[in-house]
């Protein structure tokens, strides 16, 4: 398993975009893909945060 300073993840643009979607889509399916997106990068809600967290700092 990869740790975090060595993982490949997708560009920001497109981990805010499923962000987005978790939170601010009114559509449940659309919720739930960006959600479904977010874990299959990441592993967990909490490892995206982490990330996001992360490049605010940066």
């Amino acid at each position: 398993m990869q740790d975090s300073s060595t993982a490949k993840y997708p560009p920001l643009p497109l981990i805010q975009t499923w962000v987005w979607m978790m939170t601010q889509s009114e559509t449940p399916e659309i919720q739930a893909k960006g959600q479904s997106n977010l874990i299959a990068s990441f592993g967990s809600l909490a490892k995206a945060n982490e990330y996001l967290l992360a490049q605010k700092t940066q």
